[in-house]
């Protein structure tokens, strides 16, 4: 009956201020390299990390206070730990509030069927922004690289692009209103945009294409790519 307890709290998720703080000393501890800990280190980490007094342990052990040596030795790994909890736990939140599929790269559509498809079979939750161009216009190739960074931005946006040509809609969008993006969710047209570079630079980037489907509310928020950006800044 005891082992079983044991092995409950040992492996239950816990909550609450004290369960938080057992969670954080447990992530500290898998977190870091053992195999290259000096044998001091690695015992003071593992008392420091266990939610419960070990058995064996006598009074003095218990009433021990902590040297100086031994908070220094606890100090120095604290920081870049503390970051890696931080990381894990936003990304832990971030994977249980998506429940929208996520993207890699930017789809070729190669025809006006699979256009259609993608629009209205797309996951309801789903921002799907399409590129219409043509080969030789000017703005295209940039916007198409353009994209190809965002959509490492954001995954959970799917970004598209098709010929205007091959979409079988060349008279429809000529080279005048090209480059066009159009922007949908759930089947819904949001954002319908011809000659786009008309509201971008000369010399337009990524950053600037951001900039312009935020400022009609677009793009969903990136809190977890801001946290990644504030924690190599603080390791620089």
């Amino acid at each position: 009956m005891s082992d079983k307890t044991v092995d409950l709290e040992e492996t239950a998720t816990q909550t609450g201020p004290k369960g938080v703080i057992n969670d954080w000393r447990r992530f500290k501890l898998e977190s870091m390299d053992q195999d290259n800990l000096p044998a001091a280190k690695k015992e003071l980490l593992r008392q420091m990390s266990s939610p419960s007094k070990p058995k064996d342990d006598t009074r003095a052990q218990i009433n021990r206070k902590m040297s100086v040596q031994e908070y220094e030795l606890l100090k120095e790994e604290e920081e870049g730990c503390l970051k890696k909890y931080r990381k894990q736990c936003m990304q832990d939140m971030h994977d249980k509030l998506s429940f929208g599929p996520r993207f890699e790269g930017v789809h070729d559509l190669d025809s006006g069927e699979a256009f259609l498809e993608v629009i209205e079979k797309e996951h309801y939750s789903t921002v799907v922004v399409v590129h219409i161009y043509k080969v030789g216009v000017k703005g295209c190739e940039e916007l198409n690289n353009c994209l190809d960074c965002l959509a490492t931005e954001y995954p959970t946006v799917k970004f598209c692009r098709i010929d205007a040509v091959t979409s079988g809609a060349a008279e429809r969008f000529s080279d005048d209103v090209l480059p066009t993006l159009l922007v949908y969710k759930a089947g819904e047209l949001l954002g319908n945009f011809l000659a786009c570079i008309q509201h971008l630079t000369e010399e337009f980037f990524a950053t600037d294409v951001e900039a312009f489907l935020n400022s009609y509310g677009l793009l969903p928020e990136k809190e977890l790519a801001g946290m990644e950006a504030e924690e190599e800044n603080d390791v620089e």
